[in-house]
C-alpha cells in the first residue's frame, strides 16, 4: 500500500524514566498514515518503552506525542484506544482462562456497535481461520503461534487506525513467523491500518516495513527507508549477520 504524506504519529523529544533511571533520552520518530514502520534494536534498547508510552501505558518525563494532529499528553490509555491506537503487547498477555472468543470480545471493550463488532470478529476469523475453529477453546491451551494470532486479533477488535505490535515473532518457528508477517502486510494493505512494529527479527521486519528506526540504549541512532537500512553496513553487521538482504 502506498503511504500517505504527512505525520500520523509524531514523537518529539521523548524522555521516559523508571524512577531515577532514564530509559529514553529524547527520541524523535514519526509514522505516516498507511505506513508500516519498524523499530529495531537489541534487548534493553528502549523499544518496548517507546511503544508503551505511545499507547499511554507509560507517561513521559518530557517531550510530546501527537496522534492524528492532537496531543496525547493528558489522554488515558483506554481513551487512546477509542481514538484509534491499539497494542498487541510483547509476550501476548492473553487471558488463558477465557475462551478465544471471550479474549476477542475484550478487545472491543471501547465499542458499542454490536453489528460492527460482529463484522470485525468475522474479519479476524478470515485473517486467522484457526481462531474460528478454536473459538470456544481456552486461550491458555493454544500453541504459541495461535496465542500470537489471538493477541493481534484482540487488538484489531478495537478497530484501530494505528496498530502497535511488540515482538510478534518472538518464540515462533520460521514458518509461523512468515505467516504472521504476511498477515500484518494484509492488515496494512487491505484494511489500511497503519503499523508501528517493534521487532528483533530485523531481516523479516525490514522486508515488511516502509521505513525503520534503529535504537541503542534509549536513543535513535539510525533511520531511513527499510530497503536502505537493509543494505546499510552498520545494520548489516549489527542485525543481519553482515549479509545483505536481497529484496
Amino acid at each position: 500500500m502506498s503511504a500517505a504524506v504527512g505525520p500520523f504519529l509524531e514523537v518529539r523529544g521523548l524522555k521516559v524514566a523508571y524512577g531515577s533511571v532514564e530509559a529514553l533520552h529524547g527520541i524523535d520518530l514519526e509514522v505516516r498514515q498507511g505506513e508500516i514502520v519498524t523499530i529495531l534494536g537489541a534487548n534493553g534498547a528502549g523499544k518496548t518503552t517507546a511503544l508503551q508510552t505511545v499507547s499511554g501505558l507509560l507517561r513521559p518525563a518530557a517531550g510530546e506525542i501527537r496522534f492524528d494532529g492532537a496531543s496525547t499528553q493528558k489522554v488515558k490509555a483506554h481513551e487512546l484506544v477509542r481514538r484509534g491506537i491499539a497494542q498487541a503487547p510483547e509476550g501476548r498477555r492473553i487471558f488463558g482462562t477465557l475462551t478465544v472468543r471471550e479474549n476477542l470480545d475484550l478487545g472491543a471493550f471501547t465499542r458499542a456497535d454490536a453489528d460492527g463488532i460482529e463484522e470485525t470478529r468475522r474479519w479476524i476469523y478470515q485473517l486467522f481461520p484457526v481462531l474460528e475453529h478454536r473459538r470456544e477453546q481456552l486461550a491458555g491451551t493454544l500453541s504459541g503461534g495461535e496465542q500470537q494470532m489471538l493477541a493481534i486479533g484482540r487488538a484489531l477488535m478495537a478497530k484501530p487506525r494505528l496498530l502497535l505490535l511488540d515482538e510478534p515473532s518472538l518464540g515462533l518457528a520460521p514458518l509461523l513467523v512468515k505467516a504472521i508477517f504476511q498477515t500484518i502486510r494484509e492488515i496494512n494493505g487491505s484494511a489500511g491500518v497503519t503499523v508501528l512494529l517493534v521487532e528483533q527479527n530485523a531481516r523479516a521486519a525490514l522486508k515488511l516495513a516502509h521505513r525503520g528506526y534503529v535504537m541503542e540504549v534509549g536513543r535513535i541512532v539510525h533511520q531511513g527507508p527499510a530497503a536502505e537500512l537493509a543494505r546499510d553496513p552498520m545494520v548489516l553487521n549489527a542485525y543481519l549477520g553482515g549479509k545483505p538482504d536481497h529484496r
